[in-house]
């Protein structure tokens, strides 16, 4: 078990003291000589000295045990399942059209015409005489002709369904 602490660190501080220094006005006054004087001005030194504060700190480190431990894993099989599907097939039927024609046929027309015929006796009796004469009389004939109609065919495909199944295998 790792228990943590806090421990407190003491800081350091610097203050830095801001001394006024006096500045001299120099006027100048026209002098007929000139000296020169050498002035020693002592000068101050800051020198820091930084401590170091050893810090103490206790840490449990854990030990790790390493232990073997047999897990069973499932292994996973695949099994595919075909599924069949039926095949829908598309035949050309020929497609028939009908067309008219007019064609123009003889018929036969009777005309009954009364013909008088002397008869001995006094009494006219009619007699009819039978005359064919040809009329044109229209009438329709069919004509059946075949038009090839393309369609498409279509092919299915059979579907294949996966399934899952799990197996165990021990672990050496």
């Amino acid at each position: 078990q790792v228990v943590q602490e806090t421990v407190e660190v003491p800081q350091i501080e610097y203050i830095d003291k801001v001394v006024p220094v006096p500045v001299q006005k120099q006027v100048q006054v026209p002098m007929v000589q000139t000296v020169q004087k050498h002035v020693e001005v002592p000068q101050v030194e800051y020198v820091d000295q930084v401590v170091h504060v050893p810090v103490q700190k206790q840490v449990h480190v854990p030990m790790v045990q390493t232990v073997q431990r047999h897990v069973e894993v499932p292994q996973v099989e695949y099994v595919d399942q075909v599924v069949p599907v039926p095949v829908q097939k598309q035949v050309q039927v020929p497609m028939v059209q009908t067309v008219q024609r007019h064609v123009e046929v003889p018929q036969v027309e009777f005309v009954d015409q009364v013909v008088p015929v002397p008869v001995q006796k006094q009494v006219q009796v009619p007699m009819i005489q039978t005359v064919q004469r040809h009329v044109e009389v229209p009438q329709v004939e069919y004509l059946d002709q075949v038009v090839h109609v393309p369609l498409q065919k279509h092919v299915h495909v059979p579907m294949v369904q996966t399934v899952q199944k799990h197996v165990e295998v021990p672990q050496v």
